[in-house]
C-alpha cells in the first residue's frame, strides 16, 4: 500500500476543470435568453404583411417623383440641427415637404420634420442632433404623393435625391454659414 494519504473528490483539481466548462455554458445560456427577453429586435416590424401589401403603392410613389423630373439638393449646417432643400422640377409648389431621416438599426432615432417654404423650391426646417452614421432619406410631399429617397452620412454637409443625385453637387446653394444663421434672405 502506498503511503500517499487519499483526499476527498471536491479537494482535487480535475473534477472542478471538467465541471467548468458546462457551468460556464449554462450561465451563457441564462445570460442570452435573459438579453432575449428584456430587448426587441428593431428590425423585425409587427405589421410586416400589411407592409409587403403596400409596397406597390410605394413604388407607385417612386415613379411618380421620377415622371415628374423631381430632384432634391439637401444641405446641413455644421451643428447638423438645420436643413435647407433645394427641390429642383416641381412645378407647382407645395406650402410644405416632409423629411424623414430613418436610421437603419434603431427605430428610436427615427426623426421626420415638416419642412415650410421660405421661398420658390426652397424649405426649411430645424432638426435634432442625429449623431453619427448613416441615416436613409425620404422626401415627399404633404399629401404623400411622390417620395424620393437616399443615403446620407452624417458627417456631409450635403446630399442629392432624385436625378440629381447621379450629377455632383454642381447648383449653385446656399453654404452651410447661410443654413446656420436661420431663413434665406
Amino acid at each position: 500500500m502506498s503511503s500517499a494519504q487519499v483526499q476527498p473528490w471536491y479537494r482535487e483539481p480535475w473534477p472542478w476543470l471538467v465541471m467548468a466548462g458546462p457551468a460556464i455554458v449554462v450561465v451563457a445560456g441564462v445570460t442570452t435568453a435573459v438579453i432575449a427577453w428584456r430587448t426587441s429586435d428593431g428590425l423585425v416590424s409587427d405589421d410586416y404583411y400589411k407592409q409587403g401589401l403596400v409596397i406597390n403603392q410605394t413604388l407607385q410613389r417612386d415613379e411618380k417623383a421620377t415622371t415628374l423630373g423631381l430632384s432634391a439638393d439637401i444641405l446641413f449646417n455644421p451643428g447638423r440641427d438645420r436643413v435647407r432643400i433645394t427641390l429642383i422640377g416641381h412645378d407647382s409648389p407645395t406650402a410644405s415637404l416632409r423629411l424623414s431621416l430613418l436610421h437603419p438599426t434603431l427605430p428610436g432615432r427615427d426623426q421626420s420634420v415638416a419642412l415650410k417654404r421660405v421661398s420658390s423650391g426652397l424649405y426649411e426646417a430645424p432638426l435634432q442632433a442625429t449623431g453619427d452614421g448613416t441615416w436613409r432619406l425620404q422626401l415627399e410631399d404633404r399629401e404623400a404623393g411622390w417620395r424620393l429617397v437616399g443615403a446620407w452620412r452624417s458627417k456631409q454637409d450635403q446630399v442629392s435625391l432624385g436625378q440629381s443625385a447621379q450629377a455632383p453637387f454642381a447648383r449653385t446653394q446656399p453654404d452651410a454659414q447661410a443654413v446656420a444663421g436661420g431663413v434665406a434672405k
